[in-house]
C-alpha cells in the first residue's frame, strides 16, 4: 500500500532541486574575528599614487596584512575615504589569495571594505578549510563575524576523517 504522507516531502525535495534556483552555502570563515580598526600594512614591487582621486595602486607581488588577515594579489588599488584620513576600500585583482587562519580562499578579484570588515571575492572562488573545499562564483566573507557565504554554482568536497 502506498503511503501518501511522503508525497509532500518528495514534492518539496524536487522543487528545491529545480534548475535555476539560487545556490548558496553559509560557512564559518577564520578562527579569529578580525578588528577593522587595526593598521593595514601593504608591501609591493611598485606604488603609483594618484593625488587627484586619492587612490594608490600597488603592483607586483602585493601583500596586505591586517591583524591575522593576509591578502595577496598582483594588483591592489587602495581607495581612501573622502577626507583621505583612512582607507575606504581595497580592490585586488590577479591571483587573489585571502588567508584568515586556518581558512584560505582564492579568486580572480576581491574588494575589501575596511570599516565593515567585509570582503567580496568573485570569479572561480575556491575556499579551503582543512582537507575540505567549497567552490563557487562568489564569496562574501565577514571577517568581523567570522562567517562567509558562497553563491553561484556552489560545489563542496567534504573529506571524511580517516587513519
Amino acid at each position: 500500500m502506498f503511503d501518501f504522507r511522503i508525497v509532500p516531502v518528495c514534492i518539496g525535495l524536487v522543487l528545491s532541486a529545480a534548475p535555476g534556483s539560487a545556490q548558496e552555502a553559509q560557512v564559518a570563515f577564520g578562527a579569529v574575528k578580525a578588528d577593522p580598526t587595526l593598521p593595514v600594512e601593504v608591501t609591493s614591487e611598485t606604488l603609483n599614487v594618484n593625488q587627484e582621486d586619492g587612490s594608490a595602486e600597488f603592483l607586483g607581488n602585493v601583500i596586505v596584512i591586517q591583524g591575522e588577515m593576509r591578502l595577496s594579489a598582483e594588483r591592489v588599488l587602495v581607495i581612501y575615504n573622502e577626507d583621505r584620513s583612512g582607507i575606504e576600500r581595497m580592490e585586488a585583482s590577479e591571483n587573489v589569495v585571502l588567508v584568515s587562519p586556518p581558512d584560505a580562499a582564492e579568486g580572480d578579484w576581491a574588494e575589501y571594505t575596511i570599516e565593515s570588515g567585509v570582503i567580496v571575492m568573485k570569479g572561480n572562488v575556491l575556499l579551503t578549510q582543512g582537507p575540505s573545499t567549497i567552490s563557487g562564483d562568489q564569496m562574501v566573507a565577514n571577517l568581523t563575524s567570522g562567517t562567509a557565504t558562497m553563491t553561484g554554482r556552489v560545489k563542496t568536497i567534504l573529506q571524511q576523517g580517516g587513519d
